[in-house]
């Protein structure tokens, strides 16, 4: 099944422009998923909203948005007159300025969209602007409304189509000052500090996202697969409580012997394309439903 657009418009770059599709990059639809069940019944819940002084259910029909100026104090908003506001970022991601990427602070990534072209007429002008921006060695800032509210997107060339991030604004990133300010600025011994270098050291590898698994997740279904079964309940791990650093010089030293011990010296190859691929094929075409189906 063809993925499905979250979004569909234009892409414009100055007098350019084409038609483009947004694809969220990244699904959830794998992820345990819960509903709430009456205890006694066994029935599923259903949410409804009460009016908070009648104590009466309130039909979707009869809600309006309000913003709140006062104590019970609200303006009220129908959803055509917010639907008015629509601005052109609503249709058109219009790449407003150029920047290096290394001058955007990583706190401010959020969410990320893969942008392709959305015809075939697309192709070239589409094309056009991702080689542009290849050759340039620059992300694009532009605009776009998603799911109801303005975001800033960043755009960058990546593989044969773009990839666009959206941004946080400034009023929502918090100034690191007031968790930081306290930490002392501390002279550490050379010997201190090589030890830590070569902890670090030795841990050295590649990303490999296959190399970390959901292990919370993993563990949900193992718990489904036994209750649907009608088997004991898999033993929970016990979390090992970290021991107190009594001299912070001794457990380096430790920390060197035991990763020694581990062998790690050397960092571990990491698989190649072909070989990551395979291993992460079946997690992605055998669903969660499917794995907890499975019980014998």
């Amino acid at each position: 099944m063809a993925p499905r657009a979250n979004w569909k418009g234009y892409l414009k770059l100055s007098l350019v422009s084409c038609p483009v599709a947004l694809f969220p990059a990244v699904s959830r639809t794998e992820r345990i998923s819960f509903h709430l069940i009456n205890r006694e019944t066994g029935h599923r819940l259903r949410q409804q909203y009460v009016d908070s002084v009648t104590g009466e259910i309130v039909e979707r029909d009869e809600m309006v948005r309000g913003y709140e100026i006062g104590k019970n104090d609200y303006i009220t908003l129908e959803e055509s007159e917010i639907a008015e506001q629509a601005m052109e970022s609503t249709h058109t991601i219009d790449i407003e300025t150029f920047v290096p990427r290394e001058e955007i602070d990583e706190v401010y990534l959020d969410g990320s969209y893969y942008l392709a072209p959305d015809d075939k007429v697309a192709n070239e002008p589409f094309v056009v602007i991702r080689d542009a921006m290849r050759k340039s060695n620059m992300v694009g800032l532009a605009r776009v409304v998603l799911a109801g509210r303005e975001r800033i997107v960043m755009i960058e060339a990546r593989d044969n189509g773009l990839l666009a991030t959206t941004l946080h604004y400034k009023y929502e990133v918090r100034d690191e000052k007031p968790y930081f300010e306290s930490i002392p600025d501390l002279k550490l011994s050379k010997e201190m500090l090589d030890l830590a270098a070569h902890i670090i050291d030795t841990k050295r590898g590649k990303f490999d996202p296959t190399k970390f698994e959901d292990r919370y997740q993993d563990a949900l279904v193992a718990l489904i697969r036994a209750k649907r079964a009608g088997k004991p309940m898999p033993a929970a791990p016990q979390p090992k409580a970290p021991s107190n650093v009594i001299n912070l010089m001794d457990a380096l030293r430790r920390s060197v012997d035991a990763e020694s011990r581990r062998g790690s010296t050397a960092p571990r190859k990491a698989p190649s394309k072909t070989q990551a691929a395979k291993k992460a094929a079946p997690s992605r075409a055998a669903s969660t439903k499917r794995r907890v189906k499975k019980a014998s």
